[in-house]
């Protein structure tokens, strides 16, 4: 009887570790291209959600990150509109590698939100050759080419 009852908790530990551990990744970042051919980095959390750790890493395949940047802070908030390669000033970011796009390099630009039961990250990834087939105007986000407009929809939705 005491075998059964302690497998049974096992199971149903277990199945609560694993069922409400991991974030969902959403489509909450984007890029577009200014007038100016610059990237710029689009951010977008649910609601009045906080936000932690923004990055992007650029890198070659499956290979180490060579190019982007990191934020370390854990108490960001607010939609952020930025110069892919210029984080705001105040978030602190470590740059790594190169600042500008780089040829065979796929980018993943990314923010977390982690509380209990509600955790997500926002991620878009990308590499120069969809940015520079990106229409004047026009916004990158879950794997596709939409409006700006489109894009705020889509990451509304998406909370």
């Amino acid at each position: 009887m005491r075998r059964g009852f302690f497998a049974v908790a096992g199971v149903v530990l277990g199945v609560g570790l694993l069922s409400g551990c991991a974030a969902v990744d959403l489509p909450l970042a984007g890029v577009r291209v200014g007038a100016n051919g610059m990237p710029y980095a689009l951010l977008r959390p649910c609601g009045d959600d906080g936000y932690r750790t923004p990055g992007l890493d650029g890198s070659v395949g499956k290979g180490p990150v060579t190019t982007g940047w990191l934020v370390k802070k854990a108490k960001l908030s607010g939609d952020a509109d930025f110069p892919l390669f210029s984080p705001p000033a105040a978030w602190g970011a470590q740059h790594r590698g190169a600042q500008r796009l780089m040829p065979k390099h796929q980018y993943t630009l990314h923010f977390s939100h982690y509380v209990t039961g509600d955790s997500y990250n926002g991620v878009v990834t990308f590499t120069a050759a969809d940015l520079d087939a990106l229409p004047s105007g026009q916004v990158w986000a879950d794997g596709r080419v939409m409006s700006p407009g489109e894009f705020e929809e889509l990451a509304e939705d998406s909370c």
